[in-house]
């Protein structure tokens, strides 16, 4: 037994005093082959300076072994040096052997440094040298699936698979490749893949994934089965509620869907958008006063999401809670544009409050944005009408008919209106 094997076992064994010794005797005694594969050994236990020490060892017995300066490249990396990787890296010449593994190398460093123009740059060039190589297609994809871009992701994460890699550095690549078609909006594939991820790679996110492709399918008590399942086993993955939720919400089955959103409460108490999908669901029960409560709850959470905001003040006008919803709405008045949705609500809690002014303005300002809006001209028309301002009114009348031809009431009002005008 060699003194390498020697420490690995004593590693292995817990024997931290013996297994530096050993490692003493390796360094003198070992062939360079045996160095060589103890270092692997030793960087993948996570032993980063013994494991440099037999790089720099051999480094300087093989100065034209360029793998040893990729390794040790790696290892400055992990450390936080690197303008030491560079070091390294920019000693490697584009005709090495290990030109391609440091390219590699090198994207990873500028990837721990958000670089991530430059990593695209390091990781397509190592393309262009070595399109079928197993390693460059899978950085590729981890890289495009990491920055958010699953439709770059796919093509390097199929090409994995059409090569016959099922599995890679211990990833399955079925379950990324169906992820990354899941997040592209390509449902159908993705199910198919993740349908195909080995028991042993069924994590919760896999299983999430799984269970929300099968919610954007319509496959409905597969979904529910699926996210049932993953809270059964793992009730703190908080994403599953609200798709769970979803499955209920689909099959009308309101009460249910409130019930799995209260259970996600439990676990993401802080989570602004589960309230107010709870208060959907409540709205949908006829709950008034539960509304209210997650409504509030959502927008203490969050005050500046403005859905929510919109969402708490159509309840408020529902209510003809007009002072509460002008209070809701003064938190977004100091916004430079404000969304035509909020002038609208504002402007119809100020001419129910009798603030025509304030009113006028408001529904001038939501104006642009709905001048294609039934509903919107109907309630500007009923407003210049209370106000008296004819001229407008009659333009408004005229907007509306010609948008909405077949509400006779409206067209006998316009008729009505120009035969007292001539």
């Amino acid at each position: 037994m060699s003194y390498s094997e020697k420490m690995l076992d004593q590693l292995d064994r817990g024997q931290l005093a013996e297994a530096k010794k050993s490692f003493a005797w390796a360094l003198r005694k070992d062939d360079d082959e045996t160095l060589f594969n103890l270092a692997e050994e030793l960087y993948g236990l996570g032993f980063l300076n013994q494991a440099q020490r037999v790089y720099l060892k051999l480094l300087e017995k093989y100065p034209d072994e360029d793998v040893l300066r990729t390794a040790l490249a790696e290892i400055a990396i992990d450390n936080d040096h690197n303008d030491e990787a560079l070091t390294y890296l920019n000693q490697i010449a584009a005709d090495s052997d290990a030109y391609v593994p440091a390219l590699l190398v090198a994207a990873d460093l500028y990837q721990t440094e958000e670089q991530f123009e430059v990593t695209e740059s390091k990781l397509l060039e190592a393309y262009q040298i070595a399109p079928d190589e197993p390693a460059v297609l899978f950085a590729l994809g981890e890289f495009y699936n990491l920055i958010g871009k699953p439709e770059q992701a796919i093509q390097y994460y199929f090409a994995l698979i059409q090569a016959g890699y099922l599995e890679f550095a211990k990833v399955d690549i079925a379950g990324r490749l169906g992820t990354a078609y899941a997040q592209s909006g390509h449902f159908d594939q993705a199910l198919g893949y993740l349908e195909q991820v080995d028991p042993q790679y069924q994590s919760s996110d896999i299983r999430f994934q799984t269970g929300f492709t099968q919610l954007q399918l319509g496959k409905l008590k597969a979904a529910e089965q699926s996210l049932q399942s993953l809270i059964d086993d793992d009730s703190q993955y908080a994403s599953a509620y609200p798709a769970l939720a979803t499955v209920y919400e689909q099959e009308n089955d309101y009460q249910q869907a409130l019930k799995t959103v209260q259970e996600g409460l439990s676990v993401d108490q802080y989570n602004e958008n589960l309230y107010a999908q709870a208060a959907d669901y409540a709205s949908h029960l006829g709950d008034d006063p539960l509304m209210d409560q997650y409504l509030q709850r959502a927008h203490e959470i969050d005050p500046d999401n403005l859905t929510i905001t919109i969402q708490y003040s159509n309840f408020l006008l529902s209510q003809q809670r007009d002072q509460d919803n002008l209070n809701l709405l003064a938190s977004v008045e100091d916004d430079e544009v404000v969304d035509p949705q909020v002038e609208w609500n504002r402007a119809q809690s100020y001419w129910r409050l009798e603030q025509f002014d304030q009113a006028g303005q408001a529904f001038s300002a939501a104006l642009p944005a709905f001048e294609d809006n039934p509903d919107f001209l109907h309630q500007l028309i009923d407003y210049y009408q209370a106000v008296g301002e004819r001229d407008l009114m009659f333009d408004q009348l005229q907007r509306y008919v010609e948008l909405v031809p077949t509400d006779t009431e409206m067209a006998e009002r316009l008729a009505e209106f120009e035969d007292q005008m001539y």
